[in-house]
């Protein structure tokens, strides 16, 4: 079956079968944020990324065994099923360290610009923006046998970066570190799973950059 990542609250998740990582796409809670499982396909080890709500959904969506949860920033929209998740789970919490602060249950595992996290055999790239929050992380998958998948939490999403709430600052850096570290990192090819609604990818995106630079949002 084709993936297609527009998943709905209540409705079932999209499952997405690399060469070495199968990617769950589960969308949950009252702010239809979206929850990722990845399982390396050669340990069978998971991480989960943003514990969002609905801690039921989300444990049968994981199963018997987590390893991690990664939160991509502070905001409780996307941890407000964290405590729940870890205490049945047993999983290592991590997040980016500027914004584990903001983050009631406790990081373990503190996270940084190029910081490298791995789900089994499967790497991870960790990468900072500041804007939406101070402390958002995005992480990338390289797939050796494909493109990029990028995890952009709130950063960036189809039409536009993330929510800088009218502060021209947060604006310019989240602008400034999406267009450096994202666009002009990876190819056009490179999928897009953010935080809220259906993905997208880098090459649909890249044509209205400079409108948004112009727009400020």
């Amino acid at each position: 079956m084709t993936y297609h990542g527009a998943v709905k609250v209540g409705g079932p998740p999209d499952v997405r079968e690399l060469a070495h990582l199968i990617i769950t796409k589960v969308a949950v809670g009252p702010y239809d944020n979206n929850a990722y499982l990845l399982r390396c396909r050669a340990t069978d080890e998971q991480l989960l990324i943003d514990a969002a709500a609905d801690a039921p959904v989300l444990l049968e969506t994981v199963g018997d065994e987590l390893e991690t949860v990664v939160t991509t920033h502070r905001h409780h929209d996307h941890w407000g099923a964290l405590a729940e998740v870890v205490a049945t789970t047993g999983a290592r919490t991590a997040a980016g360290e500027h914004d584990a602060e903001g983050i009631d249950v406790p990081t373990e595992l503190l996270l940084a610009d190029g910081d490298r996290l791995r789900v089994g055999d499967v790497e991870l790239t960790v990468r900072h923006l500041v804007g939406h929050t101070p402390g958002a992380i995005v992480l990338i998958y390289d797939d050796p046998q494909g493109h990029p998948h990028v995890f952009t939490g709130d950063c960036l999403f189809p039409g536009g970066v993330g929510n800088t709430w009218g502060d021209p600052e947060a604006f310019r850096t989240l602008y400034r570190d999406v267009t450096e570290k994202i666009f002009d990192a990876l190819p056009d090819e490179a999928w897009v799973y953010p935080g809220h609604g259906n993905d997208t990818t880098l090459g649909t995106e890249r044509p209205h950059l400079a409108e948004w630079h112009d727009r400020g949002w």
